[in-house]
C-alpha cells in the first residue's frame, strides 16, 4: 500500500510536468518515509535518486527539528546538505492526521525532479566546473510552504535564476501537486488502518527487508573482494581517476570500503556521499533481488566507508555536476565487479558505464541521457540500446524533441557490433545524431571513451563510446568525453555510445 502511494505520486508528477526531461524522459523519483525519516517505500523510478533521497529528508529534519507543521513543505538541492547535484530539486513534506487532542505525524512524502536548468555557467547546469558555485542556484533546506501557504518568493528566485523560467515554474508546480497527492493518499491509508497499525507496518517493512538482505548476504562466501577501476578523466586534465573498493563479507554482514579511491578532483566528477550510498544500495538490491522491499532496511547489515576528501565523499564546495551522473555509474561498475568474484554465476558483465549526458541551449535548454549496451548476463546476451544501472530514464521521442526545440534528429539507431563478444554477447550501443537549427552552446559529460567496459570470465570488452561533431554536416571533429563547445546552424553532433561487455569465452576462443 505504501508503494502504491509512491507510484501514484509519480503518475501525478509525470502527467502535470512541463519539461520533456520529466514528462518524456521521466527523470524523477518519489518515496515514502516513516516519522523518523527512514525510507519505507519507493516507486520504481531513478536508482541514483532513490538511494540518496533519505539524506535529503534527514537534512530537512535537522534543519527544522520538531518544528515541521501540517501544510509545511521543504525544498532543497544542496549536494552537501542532502542533495546530489543542483538540477535535482527535492521536496519533503510531513504528513499529519487528525486525532482527538491534535495532529499526529505519521510520516513524510518526498519527490525529486531533475530540472533542465537551474542557472550556472552553461545551459543545463551540468558544466565542466571547478566549484559548486559555477553549477547553478544552491538551495539549502528551506520552507517552500508554511501551513499550506506557498512562498512565492522562493519560486521567483528559482525561476529568475533559470534560463527557462516558465518551465521551472511548471515543473515546480507539478512536484508540489505530486506531494499533495502523496499526503492525501498516505492520510487515507492511515485513516483506514489506524495510526498504530500503519506505524507497525512501516517498521515491519524495514525489519523484513533487513532479514531478507541478511539471508542473502549469508549465502555469499565469506572473504574480501577487491577491485580497482578508473574514470577516464575529470574533464580538466587527461589523468585517469581511480576508484577502489574492498567488499568484506562476514556472516550476514557486508562492509563496503572505498579507501584507496582518488582524492577529490578539481573537475566536476566528485560524487557526494549520498550518491555513493545510493550506488551501494543499488548493488545490494541487485544481489538480494526482488524479495526484499526497496527501503532502508536493506542497508542495516551494510557498513559503507567513504573517506572524507575523496572522489566519493568530497569536501564542500567541490564541483559535483558529473558525480551524480557519471561517477555513480563507475562506482556501480566496481561494486558489481567485486561481487562477480564472489558470485560469478549471478553478476553480468559491465554495461556501458556512462549516461552520455548531452546538454544544449541558447535560449532554449535541452537535456538528455542516452542509452547504450547492457553487459551480457550469465545465461543470455545483454540488451541493446538501453539505460542501465543508476539511470532508469526513457529516451526523448523524436517527435517531442523536434516539436519543442530547434533540433532535428538525423539518425537514431543501434550501433551494430559495439557489444563485446562472448559465450553471451554484450548489448550494442546507440548512435544519436542531432542537427542544430539554431546556434547553441553544448556540454557533453560522458565516460568509457578511454577505458572499455570489461567483459567477464573470458568475454570481450565492449567498444568505447565516441563523440563527433560534423561541422556544416560533413567535416568530422572528434570531441573529448567531457567538453563544452559552441555550434552553428547545420552542425551535426553524433553521440555513439559504448557497448556492454561479453560474458564467458566466445566459441572461437575455445
Amino acid at each position: 500500500m505504501f508503494i502504491s502511494v509512491s507510484e501514484e505520486m509519480g503518475v501525478a508528477l509525470l502527467r502535470t510536468a512541463y519539461s520533456p526531461n520529466i514528462k518524456e524522459r521521466r527523470d524523477f523519483s518519489c518515496a515514502i518515509f516513516d516519522p523518523s525519516g527512514q525510507m519505507v517505500a519507493q516507486a520504481a523510478h531513478q536508482p541514483v535518486h532513490l538511494g540518496a533521497m533519505p539524506a535529503s529528508v534527514q537534512a530537512a529534519l535537522e534543519t527544522y527539528p520538531g518544528s515541521l507543521r501540517p501544510g509545511d513543505m521543504v525544498i532543497l538541492n544542496d549536494p552537501y546538505l542532502g542533495g546530489t547535484h543542483l538540477p535535482d530539486i527535492t521536496l519533503v513534506a510531513p504528513v499529519f492526521v487528525d486525532l482527538r487532542g491534535g495532529k499526529e505525524l505519521v510520516g513524510f512524502v518526498s519527490n525529486r525532479g531533475h530540472h533542465a536548468d537551474v542557472g550556472g555557467m552553461t545551459p543545463g547546469s551540468l558544466p565542466l566546473s571547478t566549484e559548486l558555485y559555477q553549477e547553478g542556484l544552491i538551495l539549502p533546506p528551506i520552507k517552500l510552504a508554511r501551513g499550506g501557504r506557498l512562498n512565492q518568493e522562493v519560486v521567483q528566485i528559482i525561476c529568475r535564476n533559470s534560463r527557462t523560467p516558465e518551465e521551472r515554474k511548471g515543473d515546480l508546480a507539478a512536484q508540489i501537486a505530486s506531494v499533495r497527492v502523496g499526503e492525501r493518499r498516505l492520510q487515507e491509508v492511515v485513516e483506514r488502518y489506524g495510526v498504530e497499525e500503519a506505524r507497525e507496518h512501516m517498521a515491519a517493512l524495514l525489519d523484513y527487508s533487513e532479514r531478507v538482505t541478511r539471508n542473502a548476504i549469508s549465502r555469499i562466501p565469506d572473504g574480501i573482494y577487491r577491485v580497482l577501476d578508473y574514470m577516464d578523466d575529470d574533464g580538466l586534465t587527461e589523468e585517469p581517476v581511480p576508484i577502489a573498493v574492498a567488499i568484506t563479507i562476514f556472516g550476514d554482514t557486508m562492509t563496503i570500503d572505498f579507501t584507496g579511491t582518488s582524492s577529490q578532483c578539481p573537475g566536476c566528477i566528485n560524487a557526494p556521499q549520498a550518491v555513493t550510498v545510493s550506488a551501494s544500495l543499488y548493488m545490494v538490491r541487485c544481489v538480494v533481488g526482488d524479495e526484499a522491499p526497496a527501503n532502508q532496511g536493506c542497508l542495516r547489515p551494510v557498513t559503507i566507508i567513504t573517506p572524507r576528501g575523496t572522489l566519493v565523499n568530497p569536501e564542500p564546495q567541490h564541483g559535483v555536476a558529473g558525480g551524480n551522473v557519471e561517477t555513480s555509474q563507475r562506482i556501480t561498475d566496481v561494486l558489481l565487479t567485486a561481487m562477480a568474484q564472489a558470485l560469478p554465476e549471478l553478476i553480468p558483465a559491465a554495461s556501458q558505464g556512462t549516461m552520455n549526458n548531452l546538454l544544449m541551449g541558447r535560449p532554449f535548454v535541452y537535456y538528455e541521457t542516452i542509452g547504450g549496451g547492457m553487459g551480457a548476463r550469465p545465461t543470455k546476451d545483454g540488451i541493446s540500446g538501453i539505460h542501465t544501472h543508476m539511470t532508469n530514464t526513457m529516451n526523448t521521442p523524436i517527435e517531442a524533441l523536434e516539436f519543442a526545440f530547434p533540433l532535428r534528429l538525423k539518425r537514431y539507431a543501434l550501433r551494430r557490433g559495439s557489444g563485446g563478444d562472448g559465450l553471451h554477447k554484450g548489448g550494442d550501443g546507440l548512435v544519436r545524431d542531432v542537427e542544430f537549427l539554431s546556434p547553441a552552446r553544448v556540454t557533453i559529460l560522458s565516460e568509457r571513451r578511454k577505458f572499455h567496459p570489461p567483459g567477464f570470465h573470458g568475454g570481450h570488452h565492449g567498444h568505447l563510446g565516441e563523440n563527433v561533431l560534423m561541422k556544416g554536416g560533413y567535416e568530422e571533429v572528434h570531441l573529448a568525453g567531457k567538453e563544452t563547445l559552441d555550434v552553428e546552424v547545420g552542425d551535426i553532433l553524433s553521440i555513439r555510445t559504448p557497448g556492454g561487455g561479453g560474458w564467458g569465452k566466445p566459441p572461437q576462443d575455445e
